[in-house]
């Protein structure tokens, strides 16, 4: 059965989107994601956020695998989106080489 690209993007996603949204600071989205999240599920989401920015600085898979602790099929998995995704991963490390 083929799904929709876009089958994710529920009400109850853009719900979330808009309580993330709704936070000012780093100590803020931090209270709010750790009462959100396990500390595995922040480690793991920490974990893939260290691989874009070590995929997007040019590193190859098995030294970005090395120096964050994931295995190489989550760094292809990480690059799969990063190159092909919706674009999220890029913005963010657009945004965040950005003058505040």
């Amino acid at each position: 059965m083929a799904t929709n690209r876009n089958d994710w993007r529920t009400e109850e996603v853009n719900d979330l989107c808009r309580a993330l949204l709704s936070l000012d600071t780093v100590d803020e989205m931090a209270a709010f994601l750790r009462d959100l999240c396990t500390v595995k599920e922040l480690s793991e989401l920490s974990g893939r956020w260290a691989v874009v920015r070590s995929l997007a600085d040019g590193l190859p898979y098995r030294e970005v695998a090395r120096a964050t602790g994931v295995s190489t099929a989550t760094v292809t998995r990480v690059n799969q989106w990063l190159t092909r995704g919706t674009g999220g991963y890029q913005l963010a490390l657009d945004r965040e080489q950005e003058p505040r």
